[in-house]
């Protein structure tokens, strides 16, 4: 099983039309927040589950601001991270996925990509898709495989 997920679009038209030809062959989408409404458009494209939330720069309730799934037989923690000052830290976000039994923590908020295994517990940040703080924009693919979770950053040109 493939996820795709996504962050920080900010309404970028022209970045989103990429991103969707880099999740093609993806078996989920999930969209971090700002802009979760972006996801109608990616809906219009993508035929597969998608799953958003809402970040700090999304005011319609249609997306929760916090979900937890279990996809490919693991437990998954999505949030945009904001609430979890995800900027200094992500001990606040180690927590709540200790809280919930997460196996992953999808985040975003800081437009910088970032993954790392914390007492067996994977964050994944896959920086922003179009307003990038890092080296570029990006996205990230999380493989399932088995019970294995394998992620990595792409880049969005």
């Amino acid at each position: 099983m493939i996820l795709a997920v996504v962050s920080d679009t900010h309404k970028r038209r022209s970045q989103i039309r990429k991103v969707l030809k880099k999740i093609k062959n993806a078996d989920v989408l999930i969209h971090l927040g700002d802009n979760a409404e972006d996801v109608d458009e990616m809906v219009l494209a993508f035929s597969n589950p998608i799953y958003s939330v809402r970040g700090n720069c999304d005011f319609s309730l249609r997306s929760p601001s916090e979900r937890i799934e279990t996809i490919g037989g693991k437990r998954i923690l999505i949030t945009h991270g904001h609430k979890y000052s995800v900027k200094y830290n992500l001990m606040n976000l180690k927590y709540r996925a200790l809280e919930v039994g997460a196996d992953i923590v999808l985040y975003g908020h800081t437009h910088i990509a970032n993954i790392e295994c914390n007492d067996g517990i994977w964050f994944i940040n896959p920086g922003s898709a179009s307003v990038s703080r890092g080296m570029f924009n990006s996205i990230a693919f999380i493989e399932i495989n088995n019970g294995v979770i394998t992620p990595s950053i792409v880049e969005i040109e």
